[in-house]
């Protein structure tokens, strides 16, 4: 018997009831098990799983109390550290389960996927919804129909059987995860868009950025969201950190700011050749003409010699 509560959250987080009801018979078939359900909101009809559930958190707030701080250095620390509490406080029962690992069939010879998989197409915001959130894509993808795993900590996104894309995935709903590296070139194209853009937030990497857009407003509204998408195509594909130190610079310095001016501080920052005007001079086709009559001047042997070489 295998005993569980409704597995409403379970159904819910997954967002697919018969997929799910159709591996959970699966596992429950291949172990030769039958299903038991407890009543709805009546947690203490399982309470042995309940009440272990609760035990850990508690023995992990313990835990870190002992330790005197709750920061880490990164999330494997903090991973290794609640791997380290689970085998002390299972250290007790190792023998029982040693007896139930002996009464259970052999794991399936292929793994079933933890991760399952969506066919979506790419809005004309280059945007994509997968479970209530919204995520930005690259846009050239708009229009395309992409191949999204969904797994537990990120999504990959697959196109023509290439990877171009994995982000973290978003919890809760109704969330967005914006790269404005990967609308800018689409913005850049209808500037009209940007004013109006529902994630407007997501273009303002810092708040320079933001300070730099107002001021564009303020100096030349009628060129100001040309002139910022210029300034942030810029940080998308040369440096975006190097952008916010220019216009860091061109704020304090109370200058007028435009994309050559910052696209000549960047350049000089990052230690490249600056362009440089070129001057192509007029092509005087009168040369030619002087050419053909000089050469019509000449002796016929001369131009045969000229018509040899």
């Amino acid at each position: 018997m295998h005993r569980t509560d409704r597995l409403t959250a379970a159904v819910n987080n997954l967002g697919d009831r018969e997929l799910f009801q159709q591996h959970y018979r699966a596992l429950l078939a291949y172990y030769g098990l039958k299903a038991q359900a407890i009543n709805a909101r009546q947690a203490h009809e399982n309470g042995d799983a309940e009440q272990s559930h609760d035990g850990f958190k508690t023995a992990v707030d313990q835990a870190l109390m002992l330790r005197g701080s709750r920061d880490f250095e990164d999330r494997a620390k903090y991973e290794q550290f609640l791997r380290e509490l689970k085998v002390q406080r299972n250290s007790g029962r190792t023998l029982r389960f040693a007896e139930d690992c002996g009464e259970l069939r052999g794991l399936p010879t292929r793994r079933i996927d933890a991760w399952h998989r969506r066919k979506v197409r790419v809005s004309q915001g280059s945007t994509i919804r997968i479970k209530f959130n919204t995520y930005s894509v690259p846009s050239r993808l708009i229009g395309e129909l992409v191949d999204v795993h969904i797994k537990v900590e990120d999504l990959e996104v697959w196109h023509s059987s290439v990877l171009v894309e994995r982000l973290p995935r978003l919890r809760g709903r109704n969330k967005h995860d914006i790269n404005y590296r990967h609308v800018i070139d689409w913005l850049v194209r209808k500037p009209g868009a940007f004013q109006d853009y529902r994630y407007l937030d997501a273009m303002f990497p810092t708040s320079r950025f933001r300070r730099a857009y107002d001021t564009l407003l303020e100096q030349s509204p009628g060129r100001a969201v040309k002139d910022y998408l210029r300034i942030l195509e810029l940080a998308a594909k040369e440096s975006e950190t190097g952008v916010d130190s220019v216009l860091g610079r061109l704020l304090e310095w109370n200058v007028p700011i435009t994309p050559t001016v910052v696209a000549d501080h960047l350049a000089h920052e990052l230690g490249l050749p600056r362009a440089t005007a070129v001057t192509i001079a007029d092509v005087d086709l009168s040369l030619y003409d002087q050419l053909l009559e000089s050469r019509e001047d000449m002796p016929l042997a001369d131009q045969s010699t000229c018509m040899s070489l």
